[in-house]
Parts: C-alpha cells; structure tokens; sequence
C-alpha cells in the first residue's frame, strides 16, 4: 500500500494517513472487503508510532470507510452504504477552495486543478 507521508506537512501524521487512504479507496486502488496492513505492520512501514495509525483507522471507521475489529485487523468496508448528506460533502470542498482563492489563484486555475486532480483519481477507478 503506497502512503506518501510529507514531515513538513501541516496536517498531523494520522490525518495524513488517513487521507492516503481515502485516496486510495477512491481511486479503487483499496476495494470492498480489501484487508489493511495490521496497524503495527503500517506503523513499522512508515516509520510512525502505532498510536499514529490506530488513530488513522479509527477515524477512517468512524467516517464508515472501514470496519476494524480487535485482532483480526482492518478490511474497507462498502461505499454503496454510506449516505453522507451532501451540505456535509461540500464542506472540506469550500475549505481546500478557500485555501485556493486565499493564495490567490484566478478562478481559471483553481477550476484547472480540481479537474486536474479529479481526473486523477478517476483514472484510477476506472
């Protein structure tokens, strides 16, 4: 499982784990019923404190996205289930546009890199 961690990042390390993962899961590189590496085993990979990646997991199934059960690991658990209302969607989208408009790219280039990243991460669905 490829996890980019970046140290100057300002997003804590868990959350970044946690957002690899996501990627991954949408871009259907993870699929349903798939087995995550043990949290030990992540840990060791990435050189990060096992605290780090149960965190990670844990918000991962709080948000749905796996089911995690004590001894037998972490499996990516079915995107059909999931009803995530859409105002709930749209809000971690406004706050990355924010961080856009803030660092002051026209509207042209913000459109370029959302469709640039979704095409992305659609490619690997497909």
């Amino acid at each position: 499982m490829l996890i980019r961690l970046d140290m100057n990042d300002r997003r804590p390390m868990y959350r970044q784990v946690a957002d690899e993962i996501k990627v991954l899961i949408a871009a259907g590189r993870l699929r349903e019923g798939e087995p995550l590496p043990s949290v030990r085993q992540l840990a060791g990979d990435l050189g990060v404190n096992l605290n780090t990646i149960a965190t990670a997991y844990r918000e991962l199934q709080d948000e749905g996205l796996l089911t995690v059960r004590h001894g037998s690991g972490a499996v990516v658990t079915s995107l059909t289930t999931r009803s995530t209302p859409r105002r709930e969607l749209k809000k971690p989208l406004r706050t990355a546009l924010a961080q856009l408009v803030l660092a002051g790219l026209p509207r042209a280039e913000i459109l370029g890199l959302v469709s640039e990243e979704l095409e992305d991460l659609l490619k690997g669905a497909r």
